[in-house]
């Protein structure tokens, strides 16, 4: 979508702001503090699993998790969902109809890892599932995999408790290889991939696959080594 007509749409929705200084403030100072609650969200969720992280490795002297990386969503990139979604671009519905603009991504060295990493935490009593989606046993159609949930944490402020809304992808090392490579070819958005390429795509994330399922094998020789690959997880949409 033209950012031309995003900003346009965006300030159409709050007009009403655009004749008064004070109101244009407000919003600011708004927005500037939900975004300061969606890092507060991040930190609470990275934390968690930081602390798993070094408690498994102290106690089986091995990582399920390779690395943590998070984002706030860009402005411009909100706005355009919430134009998706048919939704005005106002932080009410930032708050209410939008559940990713704050995002965790934690790779693992096994699929084993990621449903053990996904278990751990969600079984902690101060986050509540909103959504699961599970890209590693169903892909799509492209091939990309990966586990997606969106939880909500509880993060104590200063003269409240908010439960903030963050999505967190979760996959191997292999797969996230697979989805920053497949995404650098597909950055222009007004750039369609000629099929070829896709199916070739196609090809190389299913190799990559594979190769996870026999590095999965593996691992099973590591002593002590828990396979929780066949883990049962129960998909829930948010709208649910």
């Amino acid at each position: 979508m033209d950012n031309e007509l995003v900003l346009k749409k965006a300030a159409d929705d709050n007009k009403s702001l655009l004749s008064n200084p004070d109101a244009i403030l407000d919003y600011a100072m708004q927005f500037q503090q939900l975004l300061m609650m969606y890092e507060s969200g991040i930190k609470q969720i990275t934390t968690k699993l930081e602390i798993l992280e070094n408690e498994f490795e102290s106690k089986h002297e091995r990582n399920p998790i390779a690395t943590i990386t998070s984002r706030i969503k860009e402005p411009m990139s909100i706005a355009e969902k919430l134009q998706r979604k048919g939704l005005n671009g106002t932080i009410d519905n930032m708050v209410n109809k939008l559940y990713d603009i704050a995002g965790i991504r934690v790779t693992c060295p096994f699929i084993s890892d990621v449903y053990h990493v996904t278990q751990m935490l969600l079984a902690q009593n101060d986050i509540t599932l909103v959504e699961l989606k599970d890209y590693i046993k169903r892909p799509k159609e492209n091939g990309y995999r990966s586990l997606h949930i969106i939880v909500k944490v509880e993060v104590f402020f200063s003269d409240q408790k908010r439960e903030i809304p963050v999505e967190i992808q979760i996959r191997t090392i292999a797969m996230d290889f697979w989805a920053s490579l497949e995404h650098q070819l597909h950055y222009k958005k007004d750039y369609k991939m000629p099929d070829d390429i896709c199916e070739e795509l196609k090809s190389c994330a299913d190799i990559i696959a594979s190769t996870d399922e026999r590095m999965q094998s593996l691992a099973r020789h590591i002593p002590n080594f828990v396979d929780y690959s066949d883990s049962k997880v129960i998909e829930k949409n948010a709208d649910d």
